[in-house]
Formats: C-alpha cells, sequence, structure tokens
C-alpha cells in the first residue's frame, strides 16, 4: 500500500506542473524523465511537449534509449504499451527535433507482449509516430525519407500502413505522388489505406488527378473502396468532383454506395451537387438530407432545409 501512495502522490505532483509556471517545472521534469516507471516518464514527456521545454530534447532521447532492450531486460515489461516512448517521440516531433536517429529506431521497433493465447505488437503507434516525424528532418534528402518509408507500406498494423501513406504525402515531391499511385494501383490492402493514398495523390497533384481517381470509383462493384475514393474525389471541392459523382450515383444501385456518393457530393459545397441533393430530398430522399445535414453546411444550405421542411 505504501508503494501505491508513493506513486499516487508522484503522479499528483506531475500532474499539478500542468498549470505551473513554465519556467518552474523545467528542473522536475527533467528529474521526472529519469523515473524507472514509464507512466510516469509518459507524463513527464507529455507536460514537457506542453510546456515547450527543448531544452530537455537530450534528457528525453536519454529516457528513450533507457526503455529500449538491451538484451538484459524485457522491453515490455520497461515499457508496458510502450507509454514512455510513444510520448518521447510524440515530445520530439513537437519540439522538431532534427535528428533522425530515434525516429529511424522508432519506425523499425517492434515489441511484443503476452496477450492470452499469444503475443501482440504493442509498437504500431511509435512506428507510426515516428514515420511522420522523420519528413521534418532537413537533413535527409526526400529520397532518403521515402527509401525509409517505404518498407512500413509492408508494416503488419494497418494504423502504421496510413501514418507511412500519409509521412509520404507530407513530403510534397512528384515521387511522393508517384508511390502514393503505385501503392493505389497494387490494390490488396484496407479500404483506409487505399483511401489515404487516393487523398493525397488529389491533393498533390490537384484536380488533374480526378479522372485517374475516378478508376477507383468501380460502379459496377461497389465497396468500401469505391466509397473512399469517392470522398477523395470530393475533397477537391470542384465542379468535376460533382459531375463525376453524380454521374456515378446514377449508374449505380447499391444503397450502401449511393449513400456515400450522397455524403460525397455535400462535401463538395459545389452547387451542382447542392441542387442535385436538394432534388433528391424533393423526391423523398432521406439519406439525401441527412448527407447534407451532416456536412456542417453553409446558412444559405440549411434555410433551403428548413424551407423544404
Amino acid at each position: 500500500m505504501p508503494p501505491a501512495r508513493g506513486f499516487d502522490a508522484e503522479l499528483a505532483q506531475l500532474e499539478s506542473l500542468r498549470d505551473a509556471d513554465p519556467a518552474s517545472t523545467e528542473a522536475p521534469l527533467r528529474k521526472a524523465l529519469t523515473h524507472r516507471n514509464n507512466f510516469i516518464v509518459a507524463k513527464a514527456a507529455k507536460l514537457a511537449a506542453t510546456h515547450n521545454h527543448r531544452t530537455l530534447t537530450e534528457a528525453l532521447i536519454a529516457a528513450f534509449d533507457r526503455f529500449l532492450p538491451d538484451g538484459a531486460h524485457d522491453a515490455g515489461k520497461l515499457d508496458p504499451q510502450c507509454w514512455a516512448k510513444n510520448a518521447i517521440a510524440e515530445a520530439l516531433a513537437a519540439f522538431e527535433h532534427q535528428e533522425p536517429e530515434l525516429f529511424l529506431a522508432g519506425m523499425k521497433y517492434i515489441q511484443l507482449e503476452g496477450t492470452w493465447g499469444g503475443t501482440t505488437d504493442t509498437a504500431g503507434t511509435l512506428r507510426g509516430v515516428c514515420a511522420l516525424a522523420l519528413v521534418q528532418c532537413r537533413g535527409l534528402s526526400n529520397t532518403q525519407v521515402l527509401t525509409h518509408l517505404t518498407p512500413l507500406f509492408a508494416d503488419k498494423q494497418l494504423p502504421v500502413r496510413v501514418n507511412a501513406a500519409r509521412a509520404v504525402e507530407q513530403i510534397g515531391t512528384d515521387a511522393s505522388a508517384l508511390l502514393l499511385r503505385l501503392r493505389a494501383e497494387l490494390a490488396s490492402d484496407e479500404p483506409e489505406l487505399l483511401g489515404a493514398c487516393y487523398s493525397g495523390v488529389l491533393r498533390l497533384e490537384g484536380p488533374s488527378a480526378i479522372p485517374w481517381a475516378a478508376r477507383f470509383l468501380r460502379p459496377a462493384e461497389p465497396d468500401d473502396t469505391a466509397a473512399e475514393a469517392a470522398f477523395a474525389i470530393a475533397e477537391t471541392r470542384t465542379e468535376a468532383a460533382a459531375t463525376l459523382l453524380i454521374a456515378t450515383y446514377k449508374t449505380t444501385r447499391d444503397q450502401d454506395f449511393r449513400g456515400a456518393l450522397l455524403a460525397a457530393l455535400a462535401l463538395t459545397r459545389q452547387e451542382t451537387a447542392i441542387d442535385f441533393l436538394f432534388a433528391q430530398i424533393a423526391d423523398g430522399n432521406k439519406t439525401a438530407r441527412k448527407a447534407l445535414e451532416n456536412s456542417a453546411p453553409s446558412s444559405a444550405t440549411l434555410e433551403r432545409l428548413r424551407a423544404v421542411g
């Protein structure tokens, strides 16, 4: 019982630093980062980021290294759920830390922890955080960053693959767009990842990529992947997007996909799309009305909705 009270007291003391004068928090946070408990260190790392204590960068790196396996310790017991490593990587990313070594190590790190009937890799979040952070390391060329990110497209965990796609997009080069196009063309993955690729290409290339993305709508065999393509196209908020989505709606009979298309049309904010949705509402289509209501509509659209009752 006394140890528990001591742990609670340490947590309470750390939490009290949240609203304290930042100048008074650096020393206690530096000390907390040397704590053996991963939860305490995670809290300290988050508060270091909150107070923008970039002077704690070296202390954060040292704490990260301490929670990596060294052959003598089980990493799952040192840092269960990677709480400390995750918080440290996030803090260093917030500081725009430029040295890539920690992020590269985090991108490759796997931590297997025992679960009922086997083991689970708990380092997926860490790999994703480090992938996104690596993009800001200006000492690496764009080609080098892409080279490090590409293997994550084969990661076993979907969130890591999605973050890899987002990181590739953030590089913002022609090569980034080509890599995302390639991954989308290969398909054979979850809709969320493919959707990140569609959206990434469209944000990088603009409306000129709409005809390419249109190929993934596949109205003859609609599925969640086709819906992701529809939403990605809608994000361009162009007349071309509205026209394409309306035409696709008219040629498909799958009700789930039609619902997704109506929601995507509402997100285009184009007058053509809004008029089409109101025509659907006039025909008694409740899904069209819901699509407009859920799209954070403009005051003018809200007024039209009230008028139709």
